[in-house]
């Protein structure tokens, strides 16, 4: 053996075992967090990972971005073979993959095209960065040097592979070994030194040993690195939310004599996963770009949600793990309170754009929901307007004052029967407490129950035996509150035998499909535009021939949206009444931004920054319609109280999609 290949058999075990002890120390400290199943459902998360990981899909809703990351991504994918090439000339100096016959001369010709493009990727990377200061992608001075860092590492991975194969071209006479084909290099080879003198055999040494170093150096940087992602990123994604139900909250077990915690105060009350989360975070700024708090002034960043995870996790790991309390001043510390402040937590809406703009599908609106569990459960502290929200859903089985046996006084003289009078029916409408009590709302109700009934469908209510459906208290993190509402609906459902549900309301649509089944209320539910498209398909609403005059806008809901995936149905319902083409904002479908009310913040006040429902309503203006629409009761009133901000009331109205379609319908024959 050569000496040559002594150094770096030495220099190879030792790379290998400290990136050993590294990750096994990473996975060691990541015990510390709770339990958590996530093996089900393989071949889906195998896809995600095709798809979101390799494909980049996420990644490319940002042009120029991802680009970028997708050249450098994909670089070191090809760039895999090269890399493991060179390590196997370190035990035998001659070995090359060339025996692969042609297959190898596409190998090296797609490899050293991404050289050029790894390398003007990177360099415009910096260059955003650094010149142009992109705003999402701005970090702390460690922050800023860990970048610059790993840039240039890549930099040189791309450089030393680069300049061995120029030295070697020079050397053999600007000639390709058999089965290699490299245009890029052969070109810079040419330019440079096809007239030069310059004997560059002994480079090729220099450049291999550059490359080797760079590699080995690179991959025991990233375990100390924020770019720990490189590592974390493809399994955090195959470990992501799966499944009809991803986005459902998990449930408490409050029945738990032996829990000391409910909710998250510290890491170690984090499951494994969110600590995971805080690790493969890219700090690409993303969710904090889109965030509707963020966005309006408000404190709360989604992207130092994680990044604080990761720096408590780091911090006190350590400590549990060896059990040492002697150092206070860390072990007094806790996660919420002293990294991430009750304002932040608080300002969440829990639209989820955050979820759906991560790269990694980091689960951002679960962490914050369980810190808002800690809060009110553990510590009753949370803000004071919502005591009375709180007490009116315990008493009177809604957010407000409203005497329950008035829940169905909407339907006074329609002839609609109740469950209690008649349970052989088709399908249950389940009004929600805006539907039953909001005088503004109540329109809604009777437009859609009126629809309905014109179109011969059977359906029922439950009256004063429906309760609030607990989505509010639960996203407030009462998770006691909203276990009590959810249990008795599910019972009552239950003992009425319901199959199928329609609800008005995405809060209600979203939480009677995804959490109740968690709580044994299995029922097929679908929200009204979804049933009203079909209707209309089937013939079974009879549109007027007359279309409406009305300059259209429409307000995607974020519970409707984003956590369900309706996009399609009500543009679909609106272009068939309308006669002018549908107004869209610019911020539409997946990239609607939230009316400001949801994860409980209907019934709290907006003390920082700016309001989110006048900047959505602004937005609307924009479009030059006359009327907006939408599909949730609680935008509904956010843009109401928006437009009344901007003295548009009169000029522009806002309507649910039911009240569109009910004037256009024609009596059923």
């Amino acid at each position: 053996m050569e000496t040559k290949n002594i150094i770096f058999l030495i220099i190879f075990i030792a790379a290998f075992v400290i990136l050993f002890f590294s990750l096994r120390k990473f996975l060691k400290h990541l015990s510390i967090g709770q339990k958590e199943n996530r093996s089900n459902r393989i071949v889906e998360r195998i896809i995600n990972v095709l798809k979101i990981a390799f494909l980049q899909s996420k990644l490319l809703r940002y042009r120029i971005a991802g680009i970028i990351h997708f050249f450098i991504f994909w670089g070191f994918i090809v760039f895999l073979l090269a890399v493991l090439e060179a390590i196997i000339q370190g035990f035998y100096t001659q070995f090359s993959f060339q025996f692969l016959g042609r297959l190898y001369k596409i190998i090296t010709l797609i490899q050293d095209i991404f050289i050029l493009l790894v390398f003007f990727a990177v360099l415009t990377a910096l260059f955003r960065r650094f010149v142009l200061r992109v705003k999402r992608l701005e970090v702390d001075i460690k922050g800023k040097i860990d970048a610059t860092v790993i840039l240039l590492l890549i930099l040189l991975v791309v450089i030393t592979m680069l300049g061995m194969n120029v030295s070697i071209l020079k050397t053999n006479n600007f000639a390709f070994s058999p089965n290699e084909f490299k245009p890029i290099s052969m070109f810079v080879a040419e330019t440079f030194f096809k007239n030069s003198n310059a004997d560059l055999s002994g480079m090729t040494e220099i450049f291999w040993w550059a490359h080797i170093i760079v590699i080995f150096f690179f991959m025991n940087y990233l375990p100390y690195s924020k770019h720990f992602h490189v590592y974390t990123s493809i399994p955090n994604v195959f470990l992501g939310k799966v499944g009809e139900h991803k986005y459902a909250l998990k449930k408490l077990n409050l029945e738990d004599e032996n829990a000391e915690q409910f909710g998250v105060l510290d890491v170690e009350h984090l499951t494994w996963k969110q600590i995971l989360d805080g690790y493969s975070c890219t700090e690409c700024g993303r969710c904090t770009e889109n965030c509707p708090a963020n966005i309006t002034g408000k404190k709360l960043s989604p992207k130092e949600i994680m990044r604080n995870i990761r720096k408590r996790h780091h911090e006190k790991a350590p400590l549990i793990l060896k059990k040492d309390e002697t150092n206070k001043e860390i072990l007094e510390k806790t996660l919420l309170h002293n990294y991430i402040t009750d304002e932040e937590i608080w300002a969440c809406t829990t639209c989820n754009s955050c979820v759906i703009e991560c790269p990694v599908m980091n689960e951002h609106v679960d962490a914050i929901v369980d810190m808002r569990r800690n809060l009110v459960l553990m510590e009753s502290n949370f803000p004071n307007e919502l005591n009375p929200i709180f007490k009116n859903l315990e008493t009177n089985f809604s957010p407000w004052a409203f005497n329950p046996q008035d829940r169905a006084n909407w339907a006074e003289g329609m002839e609609i029967k109740t469950m209690a009078e008649d349970s052989n029916c088709d399908l249950l409408f389940w009004v929600g407490c805006a539907g039953s009590y909001d005088a503004r709302y109540q329109k809604v109700t009777k437009a859609f129950a009126t629809i309905l009934k014109n179109a011969g469908v059977d359906f029922r209510i439950l009256g004063i035996e429906e309760k609030c459906n607990g989505d509010t208290a639960r996203r407030l993190g009462n998770e006691y509150l909203a276990q009590m509402l959810i249990q008795e609906n599910v019972e009552t459902l239950n003992n009425y035998r319901v199959k199928k549900i329609v609800t008005t309301c995405p809060h209600c649509f979203n939480t009677l499909k995804h959490d109740y089944p968690t709580f044994g209320g299995n029922f097929e539910v679908i929200h009204h535009t979804e049933l009203i498209q079909q209707l209309i398909k089937e013939n079974k609403i009879k549109i007027k021939d007359e279309k409406l005059k009305e300059k259209i806008t429409y307000h995607d809901s974020c519970y409707l949206g984003r956590y369900n995936g309706i996009y399609d149905q009500p543009r679909e319902i609106l272009n068939s009444v309308i006669e002018n083409k549908l107004l869209e904002m610019d911020r539409k479908r997946d990239k609607a931004f939230c009316c400001g009310a949801g994860g409980g913040r209907m019934f709290l006040e907006e003390n920082e920054g700016t309001r989110i429902n006048n900047n959505r309503t602004k937005e609307a203006i924009d479009t030059g319609c006359s009327t907006i629409a939408a599909a949730c009761p609680f935008c509904i009133t956010m843009f109401e109280d928006g437009l009344k901000e901007y003295n548009k009331e009169e000029e522009i109205k806002v309507k649910d999609i039911a009240e569109i379609v009910s004037e256009l319908v024609g009596i059923r024959d």
